[in-house]
């Protein structure tokens, strides 16, 4: 079934874009973030996330420090800036999405051409899967991985694992936001031209596009940033070695009177680049919430894992 729709999504255009769009209301009623729908939506979230209520004190703090999925908008805002024109073909993977149809409809203006499983198969070939919510984003994740290029509005473990496969497959155009430095430049964006836009768009994207090397081996999840071979692994001798070798190297500069200039700098993308506290080129999954605060509401809350789990 995964092949039909990629069939079918190849027929609609050569060439398309999957978006995995998490704006589900479970979602963001733990992600506890305030997307400015007043009080209707601070009443409607606010039930769901009451069991949540101590992990998220400061909603809007959250959207300033790039922990919150952006919003429909905002990724079709994202993409039209980097350049993606609006006759391109988008695969949405999704949940029930916040808001329904209203709150896809700034997406659908920007880009007319959005697809879905639903839109694209009938309610008899999706029936062996409609029951099961894993069969279902197995699906999506299918289309996904094949795509010309895949879009996430959040960082999460769907995400990651896509990011990983189209890395270690090829390093096809994977996109994921940076969240923390994209919202100031929504929030301004009636402030400034649209080619002004763009170029900061631009700007603050490099190092999450799935560009070779962007992250350094090691850093990140094994499946998010995999060896270039599985039987690759840090050699913790060959590191000493490493070391040593360049401790013999400064101090056979500083023997010959050479003084060393500037110290070297890293060459970190924007994806790894950041003082310590400093999270703004971080991915913004990882700091959704503290860890141990996360675990200790899992271990009592199978629902909740699965949420967070796609």
């Amino acid at each position: 079934m995964g092949e039909k729709l990629i069939q079918r999504m190849r027929e609609r255009s050569m060439y398309f874009i999957a978006l995995h769009l998490r704006f589900e209301p479970d979602m963001l009623a733990f992600s506890g973030c305030y997307y400015g729908g007043g009080e209707k939506e601070r009443r409607e979230l606010g039930a769901i996330r009451k069991r949540w209520k101590g992990l998220h004190p400061n909603p809007e703090k959250g959207r300033r420090q790039g922990r919150c999925p952006l919003t429909p908008e905002e990724v079709g805002l994202m993409l039209r800036a980097l350049g993606y024109r609006k006759d391109v073909h988008i695969y949405v993977a999704s949940g029930e999405i916040y808001g329904g149809a209203r709150t896809l409809a700034p997406l659908k203006a920007l880009f007319p051409n959005l697809h879905t499983k639903e839109t694209i198969s009938s309610k008899e070939e999706l029936a062996p899967f409609s029951k099961y919510s894993s069969r279902m984003a197995a699906l999506d994740f299918i289309v996904c991985d094949e795509s010309d290029a895949f879009v996430a509005n959040n960082n999460g473990n769907m995400a990651k694992i896509l990011a990983g496969r189209r890395r270690y497959f090829g390093h096809k155009r994977t996109i994921r936001p940076n969240a923390k430095r994209l919202y100031p430049l929504f929030l301004n964006r009636g402030n400034m031209s649209w080619d002004a836009f763009s170029s900061k768009v631009h700007m603050v994207q490099k190092g999450f596009m799935g560009e070779p090397k962007e992250l350094r081996p090691g850093r990140g999840e094994f499946h998010e940033n995999p060896s270039t071979c599985i039987c690759e692994r840090t050699d913790g001798k060959a590191v000493a070695r490493a070391k040593s070798q360049d401790d013999q190297v400064l101090n056979s500069v500083a023997d010959q009177g050479k003084g060393i200039g500037e110290p070297a700098v890293p060459n970190h993308t924007d994806e790894e680049a950041g003082e310590p506290d400093d999270d703004e080129d971080v991915p913004a999954d990882k700091e959704v919430v503290d860890a141990e605060m996360v675990d200790d509401v899992l271990a009592g809350d199978p629902e909740l894992e699965q949420i967070l789990s796609d």
